[in-house]
């Protein structure tokens, strides 16, 4: 499956949003996701946040590309 980014044509009917194509479920896991990586920043009160940010996205991706 392919992400498909918001592009501010939200709907709110049926099972899936008709501007990006995603499941509400996959929105609010993601908006969830978010808010998690969020707090954590603010919790430990980061003035570099996107330095941050970038990291975990790096790691991130080095992760989905190992083998299991």
């Amino acid at each position: 499956m392919k992400f498909n980014p918001c592009i501010d044509k939200c709907t709110s009917g049926g099972s899936h949003c008709q501007g990006c194509g995603r499941s509400f479920e996959e929105i609010a896991g993601t908006k969830k996701l978010v808010m998690s990586i969020v707090s954590f920043i603010q919790s430990q009160d980061y003035e570099n946040s996107e330095e941050f940010i970038n990291k975990i996205s790096k790691s991130v991706i080095k992760k989905l590309q190992k083998p299991e």
